[in-house]
């Protein structure tokens, strides 16, 4: 039997009409954006409803008026075709529905840095500068990449740096890395608004590592000199155009490269090749500041890439070192003064900047320094006391070496930096255990740099890239947010994973975001090509062999960046070989039917034979000095994927995991 309803016909209408209008208002209260996740943190966010995303139909608009954006937007179109193999079309027009339109505007709250995104029907991003226009694009890059079909959340993203400079600092000296490797930075850190990169081109190793003799020591100058014919290393140097042509691109992607010839100290490459200008008392890493012919010599060098019309060093930046000479005697120290004073004023009389490791506190004399106009890296408060360097006129990049200083594999500074404690608790205001308070116009910003003060310690370049990228995240926010990051550590460390390194790059050879198998091949024949150049840090790389090889030095994986034996050069064995590193397994591949894994990560290399463990390659440490001292030596492998080298023998069932089996 059917129940009726008692209830009166008006009272029923009224509940079907309330019951619409409920469904009407919970339809119109769509949830508000929450803050998207960028790094650095976006400074200011008003969500709003619903989602743009990119399709087929967009352009990249400008109005005429705005026509010196064209090449920063093309950038960001070559950018975003890398990311997602979309192209997406740059004209002159009226922006409409879908398109994303850039725009020069008087806006100044934001600063010249600073920038605003509208992201409605369209986006509409303005700036006062084409440079905050491009940091625009860097977020909306991000945003694309962590949202399905590059949908980007509706609303309004106001951002602008606490911090002008925010940069990292990389030694070349003692350890060479490509001009791929640095043009990859550049982008990199465009790409986490990091917009100064120090060049450190010269250095040498510590003589105890060398029998303790200078003459043997470890020494290198990285830049191509026609003044100085040979003074460049054999065994890495950059030559004129191609650090040229780093700079443009740095122009392109708004950094400043700042080249750093390191003088009086750390100039054993230049005394090697003039011994004459060396300090006998103090050391061959020491120039001898009261020999004319040491002036005469420095002077021609910087003379030789700061003169003419195109100079070699193209932007207003120039460091000239001078940090940890001796103190020993007081009138070295005030020849030390009169040295750093002259090569300030030399680089300013060719119309540069002078940046100088802080060493005047530990220099303390009579002697004037120039301070107007001086960027001083602001490293160890006992060579350069921070307040004081304030009151004597010079402006501060804060780079305390005890939280911010990464050495590889050393035992000293840090071989990680500690990302969550400088996320919580450092500022660019900090200087070491000096605070000064945020946004002090003394401070410019802050740098964080890598030395690689252990030569020939097997460190790769793609291990120094794992101890930078980590600490860049995460100092790209505290230099360009400041004090003010709303995100708790743990969020951000997680979330930060997900990004990549940058459009077109990918240092550590992440393949995948999930464990799992990501390729996989039945049968591998001489010369095949893959469809990975290479797979990073967590691996495991499986196959089968029935060896057919006994000539010495069979490659059986190469990468531009490694190569894999099946039967190394010198031993006959199963071993790898990168950057003039060669490490081999303690076994000779027998011609049976035989299973290989190798499992790799950031501190070892592993050999399983038939699933059983063979043998680990781990850090080793080796003693120099009759037993005084020792160095770890790392024997790690971004294991090579691109070709199969030239091999007689069976490979089959290669399976490649993105995680250690």
């Amino acid at each position: 039997m059917k129940h009726r309803s008692y209830l009166p016909g008006r009272c029923r209408i009224c509940i079907v009409i309330t019951g619409v209008l409920a469904l009407v208002l919970a339809g119109c209260s769509t949830p508000v954006n929450e803050k998207p996740f960028v790094i650095p943190e976006i400074r200011k966010w008003q969500g709003n409803s619903g989602y743009f995303t990119i399709n087929p139909n967009t352009v990249l608009a400008f109005s005429p008026c705005d026509a010196n954006l064209q090449k920063t937007i093309e950038t960001f179109a070559k950018d975003y075709q890398r990311m997602f193999e979309k192209k997406l079309p740059v004209e002159q027009k009226e922006p409409q529905k879908g398109d994303i339109s850039f725009k020069l505007a008087e806006l100044p709250e934001i600063g010249p840095e600073g920038y605003t995104i509208r992201i409605g029907s369209e986006i509409e991003v303005e700036a006062n500068t084409p440079q905050g226009i491009f940091w625009a694009t860097r977020t909306l890059l991000q945003l694309a990449e962590q949202n399905a079909n590059q949908a980007l959340p509706k609303g309004v993203i106001t951002d602008f740096p606490e911090y002008d400079v925010r940069g990292f600092m990389i030694d070349c000296g003692r350890k060479f890395f490509t001009i791929d490797f640095l043009r990859d930075y550049v982008k990199l850190m465009a790409y986490y608004k990091m917009n100064c990169f120090q060049i450190h081109l010269n250095d040498n190793g510590f003589k105890q590592y060398f029998g303790n003799d200078w003459d043997k020591t470890y020494a290198a100058f990285r830049l191509e000199s026609t003044t100085f014919p040979g003074l460049a290393a054999e065994d890495g140097r950059y030559t004129k155009q191609e650090f040229i042509d780093l700079q443009k691109l740095a122009e392109e992607y708004q950094v400043t490269i700042i080249p750093e010839i390191d003088v009086p100290a750390h100039s054993l490459a230049l005394t090697h090749y003039r011994p004459a200008i060396g300090s006998k008392e103090y050391g061959m890493d020491h120039l001898d500041l009261f020999r004319p012919e040491t002036y005469a010599f420095v002077d021609s060098l910087f003379a030789e890439y700061l003169s003419g019309d195109e100079p070699v060093f193209r932007g207003k930046a120039v460091h000239i070192g001078t940090d940890e000479y001796s103190n020993k005697k007081q009138d070295v120290v005030e020849q030390f003064r009169a040295f750093t004073d002259h090569y300030i004023r030399l680089v300013e009389s060719y119309g540069k900047q002078a940046y100088a490791w802080g060493a005047l506190t530990h220099a303390k004399g009579e002697t004037p320094v120039k301070s107007e106009n001086v960027v001083m890296n602001a490293w160890y408060n006992e060579y350069a006391d921070p307040k004081e360097m304030v009151k004597e006129g010079y402006k501060l990049i804060s780079i305390p070496d005890g939280l911010v200083y990464i050495v590889p594999a050393a035992g000293y500074y840090q071989d990680y930096l500690n990302i969550e404690k400088l996320y919580d608790g450092w500022t660019p205001a900090h200087v070491g255990d000096v605070v000064f308070e945020e946004n002090d116009p003394a401070i410019l910003g802050g740098m964080f740099a890598v030395w690689n003060d252990h030569v020939g310690n097997g460190i790769s370049a793609k291990d120094v890239h794992h101890r930078v990228f980590p600490a860049l995240q995460t100092l790209s926010v505290k230099m360009w947010s400041g004090a003010h990051t709303s995100l708790p550590f743990a969020a951000f460390n997680e979330q930060r994973r997900a990004l990549s390194e940058a459009p077109g790059v990918n240092i550590a050879g992440k393949v995948g975001n999930v464990p799992e198998l990501v390729y996989e091949k039945a049968q591998l024949l001489s010369g095949d090509e893959l469809p990975y150049e290479e797979i990073g840090y967590n691996y495991s790389v499986e196959f089968d062999i029935v060896n057919k090889d006994a000539q010495k030095g069979t490659v059986l994986f190469r990468s531009p960046h490694a190569v894999f034996y099946l039967s190394d050069p010198e031993s006959g064995k199963l071993g790898f070989e990168r950057e003039g590193y060669l490490n081999t397994f303690d076994y000779v591949v027998p011609e049976e039917k035989t299973r290989f894994r190798i499992c790799g990560d950031s501190v070892s290399t592993s050999l399983f034979v038939n699933d059983r463990l063979q043998e680990t390659l781990d850090i080793q440490k080796k003693m120099f000095n009759n037993g005084k001292n020792s160095m770890s030596y790392v024997r790690t492998l971004i294991f090579p994927l691109e070709k199969a080298g030239s091999f007689k023998s069976d490979v089959s069932n290669l399976k490649v995991y993105n995680y250690i089996k």
